[in-house]
């Protein structure tokens, strides 16, 4: 086994901090043959798909992927923008929007970047650059408000087996869920309340991604913690119990999954109410295939083709000053203690424009 080392270290040099934003990943392009490749290294994960994997390989390899390509990357290509895919751009902004808030507190001392679990840029090459650039300390923060394994926990496997070939390991940190941290809570419900200054207050629809039910049973967290959030959520909205309801999409195969399933829910409601919804997936950090071609198309043809009134898509905070703002509190918690990355590194113009994005906010409230 060869360590990765640095034989040119210079003794003396500056240690910085680095944050990694980590989201899921997508496609190069929306053609069949770059879908292709994307599902094969994402559905091979073995947290992702529980499942003895000499009979996965045949069914992934001898089935799916010679099926699933095709009508996956037409999804893709209703939601692709000049500038590529929408997760992978709202992720850029919003690594782009944290690496300028913590630059202004604390110089170069502290380095951002964004990685995928599947795909471009992948978490070896960025941990590579880190190694390079003297990262001695390291922040890990999924894109993923509720811990599952099959999310999360990929990405601390990915990341920890990569960092298991560095000579000179970093000291190291997981962010494993923030769907309690009030940013978040409040950044979602805000959004909400201002979609419906302008669209009409409706039923609220929380729509998280689901997994399969057997999961659950054996120890996955990410069930309560999707409710949590919602509760959080509507308690900040002053909602009562029959203003709401959760539900789970993006199911996938044969086997029951988390219910209730959103498609027959807003079926249900499209025949006897609520006919008037808004649909939000406080689950993904930014749009993508999920929340944009499968929710806010299919469903809402679905659901407005069978006897529904009014459909409504609060989008995902994406890149947003809020989202920067939630991705920035994280990272003062998590990394809070680490020599050069307290509170005392804050000069006056940091601080007032803190004081201004509260004051913005709570005007705004």
């Amino acid at each position: 086994m060869t360590l990765l080392g640095a034989p040119d270290f210079v003794h003396g040099s500056r240690p910085r901090v680095g944050v990694v934003l980590v989201n899921l990943g997508t496609p190069a392009d929306p053609s069949p043959r770059s879908v292709r490749k994307y599902l094969a290294e994402f559905l091979s994960d073995p947290r992702v798909i529980e499942a003895p994997r000499l009979l996965w390989w045949l069914v992934l390899h001898g089935v799916i992927l010679r099926t699933r390509p095709k009508r996956s990357a037409h999804a893709y290509q209703k939601i692709w923008t000049p500038e590529g895919s929408p997760l992978l751009v709202e992720s850029r902004k919003l690594a782009a929007g944290l690496a300028a808030r913590l630059q202004q507190r604390f110089g170069d001392d502290v380095l951002v970047d964004l990685a995928m679990t599947y795909g471009q840029p992948s978490i070896p090459s960025v941990l590579d650059r880190f190694r390079e650039q003297n990262v001695q300390r390291l922040l890990v923060l999924p894109l993923y408000p509720q811990y599952s394994s099959t999310t999360t926990g990929s990405i601390f496997e990915f990341v920890t087996r990569e960092l298991s070939q560095w000579r000179w390991m970093p000291e190291l940190r997981f962010v494993n869920q923030y769907w309690e941290s009030e940013s978040y809570l409040r950044g979602v419900a805000d959004s909400i309340a201002k979609r419906w200054e302008t669209h009409g207050r409706k039923h609220l629809l929380f729509s998280f991604h689901s997994i399969p039910k057997r999961y659950f049973l054996a120890g996955d967290p990410y069930h309560c913690f999707c409710l949590g959030t919602a509760r959080g959520v509507a308690q900040r909205l002053g909602l009562a119990e029959d203003e709401w309801s959760l539900g789970f999409q993006s199911r996938f195969g044969r086997e029951e999954w988390l219910k209730p399933y959103v498609d027959m829910m807003l079926q249900d409601y499209a025949k006897s109410g609520p006919k008037r919804v808004t649909v939000v997936c406080p689950g993904f950090a930014t749009d993508c295939l999920e929340t944009l071609e499968e929710i806010s198309m299919q469903n809402r043809d679905l659901f407005l083709g069978q006897g529904g009134e009014a459909f409504d898509y609060v989008p995902c905070l994406n890149s947003s000053a809020a989202h920067v703002d939630v991705m920035e509190d994280i990272v003062l918690q998590h990394a809070g203690g680490w020599p050069g990355f307290g509170a005392e590194r804050r000069d006056d113009a940091a601080l007032a424009a803190l004081r201004e994005r509260a004051l913005a906010r709570g005007a705004q409230r």
